[in-house]
């Protein structure tokens, strides 16, 4: 039961944090020596650790934007990541950063009469406070936002709440109780207190229009599956748990080998300068200077502030992110062999809840002895919410076939191109979201309106659910719409808008699960040669013969 207390903190972190503006990016690679001090912009450089910002509706290219007259979103499905979390003990995340704060520190303390100087001087009482993988309080805000956000978008016209109604209400309008929504997580801490914290702000506990101080019936309204995660059990949200390859070094961490090349291709400039500032005996590396941004980030998203991030010019920024982007290219979408294999499991209960269908068996990450029934894998809800890892939605987007994402990260180009497509903070930043859309149009070939048109109620703009029975697919990432027509093999080529007949999307993926090469991609005898030194696009896939699909 979720306790007043652990209610009390979430409003407190809250009141701090405004609801996520849209971010509008306009990148150019700026060759500039200043240092950028802004942190707004400083903060969208990095990757999946960014703090959560929707992306503007016609990022990813899609420009009619607006739901056509006679249509209307009728169920809706979101994957949902963590937001805001202590580093992990990855190598080049948390054990880098914390090597490189123990250095300073046991510096600074064996020689008290020497000292950092000019910017750094503060590391001369520095001292590291961060945990180990866990949510912060900005975390849970977060996504605590993200439910408000997912009631206010998808909730009020699903549910045709009534005027002023500002969460979900568990009984129709006759009183009657509605049938309680199923929300999937998995037994990881930052992953279960993301779901936790999404239902405060969704089902709205916490802000009723009589207050209630106990916060007594929490979790009254709605039922958590909670699939565990860190063993080697089937679990599309943990789905590299299932997929032993990919905790092969060799296979699951070709990007993270290549993070360490590109590291000195951009950091050599920021790092001289940085030694310009040492005292006598004390040297930076470029993985120390790494380190530095990667504390800037976490820092900021555990307390809102950070000295280590006005040391860096925009380009070195950029320099960083590109880091972030080729770790998750490499290690979970295209670049990797066990990319599509980490990502097909989720797109078969998406696939299967589309259809209505149980999943009775399992071929993949998926967990047949969850998806079998109607208590914990339900048919027919009109919302489904899971909650989950930003590895998993770039593993998704591959199995997917979303080619928009298919071009590689440079390993050597520097400042790296600003408009190419694979951005994590556009793609995972915390509390990032993949959003599938089911859209019921009165016509089987809608007008594709091009300005955004805010839903009112369902029926404004001339929808009728007993004559809408043309069912569409449209994609949302971070409210940025997905231009489907990308998907491979052109089934959803046609409009303008991002939207996808049904029919016209379940046939594209038909050949999802083949490409992925599962058994093989997962459990495999096979290596691959020179890691992090080739770049290798893998389409996500490895034949039992090695050969790349």
């Amino acid at each position: 039961m979720y306790s007043a207390l652990n209610a009390l903190a979430v409003l407190l972190a809250v009141s701090l944090v405004q609801a996520s503006p849209v971010r509008i990016v306009s990148r150019q690679a700026s060759n500039d020596t200043q240092l950028l001090t802004d942190l707004t912009t400083v903060s969208g450089y990095w990757g999946q650790i960014s703090p959560y910002s929707d992306n503007a509706e016609d990022y990813f290219g899609v420009q009619f934007v607006g739901l056509p007259s006679g249509c209307q979103i009728e169920q809706v499905h979101t994957l949902q990541r963590h937001a805001n979390r202590f580093p992990t003990s990855s190598e080049e995340d948390g054990t880098n950063d914390e090597t490189f704060a123990s250095k300073v520190m046991n510096f600074t303390k064996a020689n008290p009469s020497t000292s950092f100087s000019g910017p750094l001087a503060f590391l001369n009482s520095y001292e590291y406070i961060m945990g180990e993988s866990y949510l912060t309080g900005l975390g849970a805000s977060t996504e605590f936002m993200a439910g408000v956000q997912f009631w206010n978008r998808y909730g009020r016209t699903l549910y045709n709440a009534s005027v002023g109604q500002v969460s979900y209400n568990a009984s129709f309008a006759n009183g009657t109780a509605r049938p309680k929504p199923v929300l999937r997580t998995t037994s990881q801490s930052r992953i279960e207190n993301s779901q936790i914290n999404w239902a405060l702000g969704f089902f709205g506990p916490s802000f009723q229009v009589v207050p209630d101080a106990t916060v007594a019936n929490a979790t009254s309204d709605f039922d958590v599956v909670i699939i565990p995660e860190g063993g080697t059990e089937n679990n599309t949200l943990a789905s590299y748990d299932s997929c032993f390859n990919d905790n092969i070094d060799a296979i699951g961490y070709i990007g993270d080998a290549d993070v360490y090349t590109y590291i000195p291709v951009y950091l050599a400039s920021a790092t001289a300068r940085m030694n310009a500032y040492a005292p006598a005996g004390f040297k930076f590396t470029t993985n120390d200077t790494y380190a530095m941004q990667s504390i800037c980030a976490y820092e900021t998203g555990y307390i809102g502030m950070s000295d280590f991030c006005t040391l860096f010019t925009e380009d070195e920024w950029a320099g960083f992110e590109n880091t972030l982007d080729i770790e998750y290219y490499f290690d979970y979408s295209y670049g990797n062999p066990t990319g599509r294999a980490q990502g097909i499991g989720y797109v078969q209960e998406l696939i299967a809840r589309l259809q209505n269908q149980f999943i009775t068996s399992s071929n993949s990450s998926v967990n047949s002895t969850y998806d079998d029934n109607s208590s914990q894998f339900p048919l027919g809800q009109l919302f489904y919410a899971d909650f989950s890892h930003d590895d998993v939605i770039v593993s998704v987007l591959t199995a997917l076939s979303m080619d928009f994402f298919r071009e590689a990260p440079t390993l050597t180009q520097f400042p790296p191109d600003p408009n190419r497509h694979f951005i994590l903070s556009h793609m995972t930043p915390f509390g990032g979201r993949l959003v599938t859309e089911v859209i019921g149009c009165s016509s089987a070939d809608p007008a594709p309106v091009q300005n955004h048109r805010t839903q009112y109620y369902p029926t404004q703009y001339g929808y009728n659910a007993s004559s809408a029975s043309n069912k569409f697919i449209r994609m949302r990432l971070n409210n940025g719409i997905l231009p489907l027509n990308t998907i491979r093999g052109g089934a959803c080529d046609g409009r303008i808008d991002g939207m996808c007949a049904m029919s016209s999307f379940l046939q594209s993926q038909e050949g999802t699960y083949a490409l992925s090469n599962y058994d093989f991609a997962c459990f495999g005898n096979y290596t691959i040669d020179n890691v992090g030194s080739q770049g290798q696009d893998y389409d996500g896939t490895i034949s039992a013969a090695g050969i790349v699909q």
